[in-house]
């Protein structure tokens, strides 16, 4: 999968988060694929995961992940785990853009 060849779809306040996260996203049958950018400031805001789960990597950058009512801290090489039917919530507290790549399963 080239990401670098997608197109980056900007959308502003994804999930009620601030600012403006950018996606390059392959959708499938059971699982979605996405590589994210979060400018300094901006957030994905809190959502469940109904029929998905979510295994976040982070490649660059620095954040803050809400997880069930707890605050984990994020930098290059971590990766976060969100189980189907649990809630989580990522911010960009760093100077630089925050990068990751995202694995979303759907069960059936």
């Amino acid at each position: 999968i080239d990401f670098e060849a997608m197109t980056e779809m900007p959308i502003e306040h994804f999930r009620d988060g601030d600012g403006t996260v950018y996606f390059r996203k392959v959708e499938g049958d059971a699982l979605n694929l996405l590589r994210g950018r979060l400018p300094a400031g901006s957030s994905i805001g809190l959502h469940r995961h109904e029929g998905t789960s979510e295994v976040i990597y982070i490649l660059s950058g620095v954040g803050t992940i809400l997880y069930e009512g707890k605050t984990e801290r994020l930098t290059a090489g971590s990766c976060h785990y969100c189980a189907e039917g649990e809630s989580h919530s990522l911010r960009n507290d760093g100077e630089e853009d925050l990068t990751f790549f995202a694995v979303i399963p759907k069960h059936m």
